[in-house]
Order: C-alpha cells, then sequence, then structure tokens
C-alpha cells in the first residue's frame, strides 16, 4: 500500500532525533568556510532588457548589461556558499540550470518588473537548491559548525577597555 503524500508530508528528518538514527538518516556536512573550487559557466542566455514607446519595442543595451553584470555577481555569490560544495559533486551537477534560474529570478525580483508568481518561484527554487533552512533540511544537508574558528576566536585576549576621552571640561574662572 502506498504511503507518503507531497514531498513536504509530515515533518522533515530532524538530524539529532534518536527516530532518524535507527532510521539510517544522516545528513551531509557542508564545509563553514563556503566552496572555493571551480564555478561552471553561468548556463542560461543573456537576458535582454526592452523599453516600450507606443507599442514599439526597443532593445535597452545598458539595462541589458547592467542585468548580465547583476547575475554575473550573484552567480559567483552563490557559489561561495557552502551549498555549493554540494552542487559541484558530480551526482549533482544536473542542479546548475535550477541554481542559475534562482540567480535569474534573484535578479527580477530585485526589479520593478516582478510579480508575485516571480517571488513564489524565488521561494521554491532556493528550497531546491539548499539556501534556505527548509532547503538545507529538504536537501539532507547542515552546514557544519567552524569549530577550529570558533576555538580561535576564545582563545584571542579581549581587547582592554581604555577610558573614555573626555569631551568636556570645566574651565574655571572664566565668567565674562
Amino acid at each position: 500500500m502506498a504511503r507518503g503524500g507531497h514531498a513536504r508530508s509530515g515533518p522533515p528528518p530532524d538530524p539529532n532525533s534518536e527516530r532518524s538514527d535507527l532510521r539510517g538518516i544522516k545528513f551531509t556536512a557542508l564545509p563553514s568556510e563556503g566552496y572555493s573550487g571551480p564555478v561552471p559557466d553561468f548556463p542560461l542566455p543573456r537576458r535582454l532588457a526592452y523599453f516600450v514607446t507606443e507599442k514599439v519595442r526597443t532593445l535597452d543595451e545598458d539595462t541589458t548589461e547592467m542585468v548580465a553584470d547583476r547575475e554575473a555577481e550573484l552567480w559567483a555569490w552563490a557559489w561561495s556558499q557552502p551549498q555549493a560544495w554540494a552542487w559541484s559533486q558530480a551526482s549533482e551537477s544536473w542542479r546548475v540550470p535550477t541554481i542559475a534560474m534562482w540567480v535569474r529570478t534573484y535578479v527580477l525580483c530585485e526589479s520593478s518588473e516582478a510579480t508575485a508568481a516571480d517571488k513564489g518561484s524565488l521561494h521554491r527554487f532556493q528550497d531546491q537548491i539548499g539556501l534556505s533552512p527548509a532547503g538545507l533540511k529538504e536537501n539532507g544537508w547542515a552546514i557544519a559548525k567552524d569549530e577550529v574558528g570558533a576555538k580561535r576566536a576564545e582563545s584571542k585576549p579581549a581587547p582592554s577597555k581604555a577610558a573614555p576621552k573626555r569631551r568636556m571640561r570645566v574651565v574655571s574662572g572664566g565668567s565674562a
């Protein structure tokens, strides 16, 4: 008999629960420092921007270039995140177009042209590629804690508290 329902029916697996341990559910630890490996080329064609005057569409080259620059900036940022380590694995290469669609939709949602449907799809893309807390759980990923960095921060001496500089001084005998 079939069980379950939708992908999100019921509570998501909890990596800290005993039941998940019994079922063998383990989360993949992603490096907290992010990903520094090779970044694939952006797979989507350039998004052309137009302006319309009296039902005539004209290519807006400046806006087209600005959109391409913003997409390139966001693409580079996404590939520096811990999730990019998982995306870079050979078994996950199918995600690259979805990551690109997240970038394209994110840039669109920054503009005044964005619709409610665009903003809704942005959340779905974020979940699919693991850039949201729900998406991390859904993909079975967890960002590893940087224990070495935490120890390093603990071992640094606290900065000494210098006496505050005096801003006002009392001057005696100065009445006019």
